[in-house]
């Protein structure tokens, strides 16, 4: 079968995001993404946690990288007895999961099934448990990806047939299954990206990705939504999340939240799209990550601050579910207070599938 990821853009291609072979991840610097194109090489799976931890990966890239970085400490284990290259392995999660403290809940599922993968092979012997492993981060991924293209039917049905619509940050996958589905509806969209400082996400990923993909599409400044939204008549504002809590609310790229105040005000409807986080069921309970605060006092490595002033990077905001006109997944499109029935019902307990 062909993977999920076939006729996507560059950026949304496995192996430019992260990639395990011979004893190594290659991971795509998305820091610095378009100019140049850079590849950071892992040779460890600690560096795997440092790149992540670093922001060389992004958005959802984390989701594969995980798993490459754990077929890479199976790698480092494969001559140890069982009990050491297990204990290696586990080791090695913990620090791949507790990279990023915002997104750690989400990198355990996906990691905990790649160790179980390992783990399997490694007791059975005569399996290799690298593959084993490799083999299980792709399944994981190709499902997220085919789940995402679900995703995308229902949020492009909300799209006008011509129109605009506002991204925030870098949605990662589904901005390749909305393109895709976009002309399957055979509608005509434009976009407008803000460039989202201060690594530039929506102007050197997302605006990529969309224009890898053969549409029109306008960056912006951070400061701009607000009056774009007017002046361009932007009809939908959409987003992931990198978390969307069972109480409804979104934690996504700082700046989302005032995108959303300014989506309320003119009256255009906001679509968030991933799963609702049966590991978060409760916003208040959810870390902001904050950042070095240096990074606000420059753009892209130039100093755009005098010294001795002061910077702030929180690298998440919280947005209301009052805010959200709909939460879009696989199943279908929920308010904020009806996300438990994405579960059927479930209390709560046990492993979900992630969507992101």
């Amino acid at each position: 079968m062909p993977r999920a990821d076939e006729g996507l853009a560059f950026l949304l291609r496995y192996e430019n995001v992260a990639w395990y072979e011979d004893g190594k991840v290659r991971i795509l610097d998305r820091r610095c993404y378009p100019h140049p194109i850079k590849f950071v090489t892992c040779n460890t799976s600690e560096e795997v946690a440092n790149a992540m931890r670093d922001m060389i990966v992004q958005s959802a890239g984390p989701y594969l990288a995980c798993g490459m970085g754990i077929v890479l400490a199976a790698y480092e284990a494969k001559d140890m007895p069982y009990d050491k290259a297990m204990e290696h392995i586990r080791y090695a999660q913990d620090l791949i999961v507790n990279a990023r403290p915002t997104t750690a809940k989400r990198i355990k599922i996906i990691t905990d099934s790649c160790v179980a993968a390992a783990e399997e092979a490694f007791a059975a012997g005569e399996k290799d448990a690298i593959q084993a492993t490799f083999d299980r981060i792709i399944a994981l991924t190709d499902n997220r990806y085919n789940k995402i293209g679900e995703v995308a039917k229902h949020l492009v049905s909300k799209f006008p047939d011509e129109g605009t619509v506002m991204t925030q940050c870098y949605a990662e996958t589904i901005l390749g299954f909305m393109c895709k589905e976009i002309k399957a509806q055979g509608k005509k969209i434009k976009f407008v990206c803000p460039e989202t400082r201060p690594y530039f996400q929506g102007a050197r990923l997302t605006a990529s990705v969309l224009h890898d993909m053969g549409f029109d599409v306008t960056v912006i400044t951070d400061n701009m939504p607000g009056w774009t939204m007017h002046e361009k008549k932007v009809d939908v504002f959409t987003c992931a999340a990198d978390a969307i809590t069972m109480d409804g609310v979104v934690i996504n790229k700082v700046g989302t939240f005032q995108i959303a105040l300014a989506a309320k005000y003119w009256g255009i409807p906001f679509y968030v799209t991933g799963t609702p986080d049966k590991c978060h069921p409760f916003a208040k309970d959810v870390k902001i990550e904050e950042r070095d605060p240096n990074l606000v006092l420059e753009a892209l490595g130039t100093r755009t601050a005098v010294e001795g002033v002061n910077g702030f990077y929180p690298a998440f905001d919280k947005t209301p579910p009052e805010l959200v006109t709909g939460f879009v997944t696989d199943k279908g499109i929920y308010d904020g207070d009806k996300l438990w029935d994405y579960y059927n019902g479930d209390d709560g307990t046990g492993e979900y599938e992630l969507i992101v």
